[in-house]
């Protein structure tokens, strides 16, 4: 891939790499440690990566949230898909670097509007903020990563229950994190600590669904995947086809440690994927 855009911030430096008709952003040189976002150049509407698909399915849990945060911004192409799928939603995208909402729309077509706004802040610091002001919103979606992996202080059992209480009596929190690595047990207690069930979908990224209540049933899974099934053809995958990764059964250590604000280690952070 060739490099063809670079920008030093406060936190990283943010690289853009084009290649074979795909266009990605890099935290690091060459996409060392893994790829923040890509888009087809020709079809940009087409979603390239799993992960941002899987976080899409939480659609499947809440069909019509009228209020979404988005807690990292990276090309944007969750809330670009977001604005086109459901026309009266509100989207507020938290984003900690102003470089990344600057490549964003420069190089991956992110636009603000009436309905989708970029606030520069951190994650955390806007959540306590919302806390505060007594906002809500039916989804809450987190997919803020630094050059390595989910910053740690957005990692633990007091972050997730303060962004629980952001969510409405039916809202429903997506989370983007890596399906193989060394937190993978202690991260998946901690959202178990909070969310006693949860849907646990891997397909290369792992996306945790959870519910601020009782998850759906399978019958309303599938009900709501039909409702998107030609919305999502034309991004680029098919909705029935994701339905068999929506699985509850724990695949991990459940005598693990949870994390806490008390104990993240940054150690467990340097991955051994």
């Amino acid at each position: 891939m060739k490099l063809v855009h670079s920008q030093r911030s406060l936190y990283r430096e943010v690289l853009v790499y084009e290649g074979r008709g795909v266009r990605c952003m890099c935290f690091t040189r060459d996409c060392r440690i893994g790829r923040q976002s890509c888009m087809d150049i020709r079809q940009p509407d087409r979603i390239v990566m799993n992960y941002p698909q899987m976080m899409l399915t939480a659609l499947y849990a809440n069909p019509e949230p009228s209020s979404v945060l988005i807690i990292g911004l990276g090309g944007g192409t969750i809330p670009r898909a977001l604005e086109q799928l459901l026309p009266s939603v509100r989207i507020d995208v938290v984003e900690i670097d102003p470089a990344v909402v600057k490549v964003a729309k420069q190089h991956f077509g992110f636009k603000e509007s009436a309905r989708v706004r970029a606030i520069e802040a951190d994650g955390r610091v806007f959540v306590k903020r919302a806390m505060r002001e007594g906002r809500r919103y039916d989804l809450v979606m987190l997919d803020a990563f630094d050059h390595e992996y989910i910053p740690e202080h957005l990692l633990t059992r007091e972050f997730l229950n303060e962004v629980k209480s952001l969510l409405t009596d039916r809202g429903i929190l997506a989370a983007n994190t890596f399906s193989s690595s060394r937190l993978y047990d202690h991260e998946s207690v901690t959202y178990a600590a909070v969310f006693p069930t949860f849907f646990n979908l891997k397909k290369d990224n792992r996306v945790i669904i959870a519910a601020n209540g009782a998850l759906p049933s399978k019958e309303t899974l599938e009900a709501n995947s039909e409702r998107f099934e030609r919305p999502f053809r034309r991004f680029g995958f098919d909705a029935s086809a994701m339905l068999p990764l929506f699985k509850t059964t724990p695949d991990w250590n459940q005598n693990a440690r949870v994390l806490t604000d008390q104990y993240s280690p940054a150690n467990l952070l340097n991955l051994g994927r």
